[in-house]
C-alpha cells in the first residue's frame, strides 16, 4: 500500500535526499489570486466583507461577529463531563511546560556605569485562529491559548468558523474550552476572511473590533495564503503546510503500532505525510501488511487511504541505524517517532524535528493533546531552522542600554573608528559631541 524509496547501498548526499524523500506540499502562490480581493474587500470594508465571504463560503452568516456571552456559558453548561476532564487535565499539562519556558530579565555589566539589561515584554494583543474544516480542534484552542497566557499576553481574541449546525456559532467544544481557560472574546469568523479582520479590524463597527498584533494558529491553505499577504502587518508563527509524522524504527520495532500511528496522522487530511524510515525490510512488509489490514477500519478510511497513497508517504529502506538518523535529520519531520533499541539514546541524536516522540509509549497522539507539549510544530522540512509554538513565540527580547558618561566615554574611540570605518562621520561625531565642542 505504501511506496517504497530504496537508499540502501549508498550514501546519498543532502541534495539527493532533498528530491528523494517523500514530501507533502501546498503551493500557497496558487490560491493567492482567491484570497487577495477577499483580504482587500475587508481592508476596504471591515466586518461587512468579512460576513458576507464568511456566508459565501461557509453558508452561514452569524448574527454577529463576537459570540455571545450567553451562548459561551451554553456551551461550557452543555459540555459532556468527560471531555471536559480531559480539557483540564491537558491545560494543567500544557501549562506547566509553557510556564517554565519563560525566560528571565536579565543584566550584564560590561563596565562600571554601563550595562544592558533584556526584557521579554509580551505581545500586546493576539489573535489565534482555530479551524472547523474536517474536524473540531478544542486541542488546538489550548496550545495556542495557554503558552499566549504565559507570556503574559493581556488581549486575546480566538477566532473560528461559524457553524450552520449550530445556529451561526463555532463549535460549542470550540466555545468551552476558550470558557475554561477564560477567553471572552471569541469571533466567529473563519478562512482567509478571519485573518484579515484580525489584522486590520474594524473599530468602527458597532462590536468595536479591535485588530492584533500578532496570529498564530493552524489553518487551511486559503488561511495560510492570507496569512502571508497580511504578515509585515501582524506577526504569524508560521506558514503551516499540511501534517506529517516520520518513524525511525529497526528490527525491534512493533509493526502494529506503527501502522496504528502512520494511520493517525493520515487521517488528519488527504495531503498529511505518513513516512517510515528503517533498516529492516522485515520491518517493512510487516507494517505495509499492517496498514493495508487496518485503515479501513477507521472512520475517516477514504481519506486516510489518500494520504497513505500519495506521493507525500511511504517507507524508506536504509543500510543501517546511522543512515536512518541522516535521513531522517535530512527529512526534518514535524513529528518524529523513534522506535528503536535504546530510544532515548537515539532521539538524543537527533538535530531536525518539531517534535520527538522517544519509543513505544510516546506516539504522536500524546503530544497532540495531552503530553504538555505544544502541537503546533514547523512543517515541511522547517524543523531545519525554527521551532514549535511557546511561550517565547509570544515574547519580544528588549535591549536596555544604560551607559554613564564615563563608561561611553571610555568606549568613545571605538565607537568613533568603527563610524570612520563605515564611512558615516555624524555617528562618530554624535559620541565626539558630548565631550568635544565641535565646530558647526
Amino acid at each position: 500500500m505504501l511506496s517504497v524509496i530504496d537508499l540502501r547501498g549508498r550514501i546519498p548526499s543532502v541534495s539527493e535526499l532533498r528530491r528523494a524523500l517523500p514530501r507533502g506540499g501546498t503551493d500557497i502562490d496558487s490560491v493567492l489570486p482567491v484570497v487577495q480581493p477577499v483580504v482587500a474587500a475587508v481592508i476596504d470594508r471591515g466586518a461587512a466583507a468579512a460576513l458576507e465571504y464568511g456566508e459565501q463560503f461557509d453558508r452561514v452568516r452569524p448574527d454577529s461577529v463576537r459570540v455571545p456571552a450567553a451562548v459561551i456559558e451554553q456551551a461550557l453548561a452543555e459540555l459532556d463531563p468527560n471531555v471536559r476532564a480531559a480539557l483540564e487535565e491537558s491545560i494543567r499539562r500544557v501549562r506547566r511546560v509553557h510556564a517554565a519556558q519563560k525566560p528571565q530579565e536579565h543584566t550584564t555589566e560590561l563596565a562600571p556605569g554601563g550595562t544592558v539589561t533584556e526584557r521579554f515584554l509580551p505581545v500586546s494583543r493576539v489573535g489565534l485562529y482555530v479551524p472547523g474544516g474536517n474536524a473540531v480542534y478544542p486541542s488546538s484552542v489550548i496550545m495556542n491559548v495557554v503558552p499566549a497566557q504565559e507570556a503574559g499576553v493581556e488581549s486575546l481574541v480566538v477566532a473560528s468558523p461559524p457553524q450552520a449546525g449550530f445556529g451561526g456559532w463555532p463549535h460549542p467544544t470550540i466555545l468551552a474550552a476558550c470558557a475554561i481557560l477564560g477567553v471572552t472574546e471569541i469571533w466567529a469568523v473563519g478562512g482567509a476572511q478571519a485573518v484579515a479582520l484580525l489584522a486590520y479590524g474594524d473599530e468602527e463597527h458597532s462590536e468595536n473590533l479591535v485588530p492584533v498584533d500578532m496570529i498564530t494558529g493552524p489553518g487551511n491553505i486559503y488561511v495560510t495564503a492570507a496569512k502571508r499577504l497580511c504578515r509585515g502587518i501582524v506577526g504569524i508563527d508560521a506558514e503551516a503546510g499540511p501534517t506529517e509524522i516520520a518513524i525511525l524504527a529497526d528490527a525491534s520495532a512493533d509493526p502494529i503500532h506503527i501502522a496504528y500511528d502512520l494511520i493517525s496522522q493520515a487521517e488528519h487530511d488527504v495531503m498529511a505525510a505518513s513516512v517510515l524510515v528503517t533498516d529492516s525490510p522485515v520491518l517493512a512488509e510487516a507494517v505495509d501488511r499492517e496498514v493495508a489490514a487496518r485503515y479501513s477500519v477507521t472512520r475517516n478510511a477514504e481519506r486516510v487511504k489518500e494520504a497513505l497513497t500519495g506521493p507525500q508517504s511511504g517507507i524508506v529502506l536504509v543500510d543501517d541505524l546511522e543512515a536512518g538518523i541522516r535521513v531522517v535529520d535530512e527529512y526534518a519531520a514535524e513529528h518524529l517517532e523513534i522506535h528503536t533499541v535504546n530510544p532515548r539514546q537515539v532521539a538524543e541524536r537527533i538535530r531536525n524535528a518539531g517534535a520527538i516522540f522517544v519509543g513505544t509509549f510516546a506516539p504522536v497522539p500524546l503530544g497532540d493533546y495531552s503530553a504538555g507539549s505544544n502541537h503546533v510544530l514547523p512543517t515541511s522540512g522547517s524543523a531545519r531552522y525554527s521551532s514549535g509554538l511557546s511561550t517565547n513565540t509570544f515574547l519580544r527580547s528588549v535591549h536596555l542600554i544604560d551607559y554613564d558618561e564615563a563608561a561611553l566615554k571610555e568606549l568613545a574611540d571605538t565607537v568613533v573608528a568603527f563610524a570612520d570605518a563605515e564611512d558615516l562621520p555624524a555617528h562618530g561625531e554624535a559620541i565626539r559631541a558630548r565631550f568635544e565642542t565641535l565646530e558647526a
